[in-house]
């Protein structure tokens, strides 16, 4: 004959409902934004100041119009360096990205995390009726995890 255990009833676990963790309650919402008229070398230098790796791009009604990054500056030193041609001869417009991916700010934030992994981002621009209202970035969302380091991920 087996020895039986016998612990009791197991008591009902705490469960504490979460609210969903939202893209817009981690998203960095004072950024640094470029104009269509910048320099590339003024971007450049406030990359380099700021320790960024790109921006926004939004034109006078705060409505994005593509994103720059540290990538399409080094296209211009490069063709600048290829022609010959000094790099102040280019503005943000004619190396921005025009075609920009954005976030919906009410996004769960792991599918945002998700999203990172699928599209091979560094940032997704977050609007609000047409207007840009902040930035999730792969950071932002791996500051959020610790954060919540030790609760369920539910």
């Amino acid at each position: 004959m087996g020895i039986k255990s016998f612990q009791g009833a197991r008591k009902q676990q705490n469960v504490v409902d979460q609210k969903p963790l939202k893209v817009s309650d981690y998203m960095s919402k004072s950024l640094i934004t470029f104009r269509p008229d910048q320099s590339v070398e003024e971007v450049i230098e406030t990359l380099i100041a700021n320790k960024i790796s790109g921006g926004p791009v939004v034109n006078e009604n705060n409505e994005l119009v593509g994103i720059i990054s540290e990538g399409d500056c080094l296209k211009q030193i490069s063709e600048s360096r290829y022609y010959n041609m000094p790099m102040a001869k280019d503005n943000v417009e004619k190396r921005m990205i025009t075609e920009v991916e954005t976030i919906d700010g009410n996004m769960d934030l792991f599918d945002a995390a998700n999203k990172f992994l699928d599209s091979k981002r560094r940032r997704f621009p977050i609007l609000e009726n047409g207007k840009l209202v902040g930035q999730i970035s792969q950071k932002d969302i791996l500051k959020a995890a610790l954060q919540l380091k030790g609760h369920n991920w539910k």
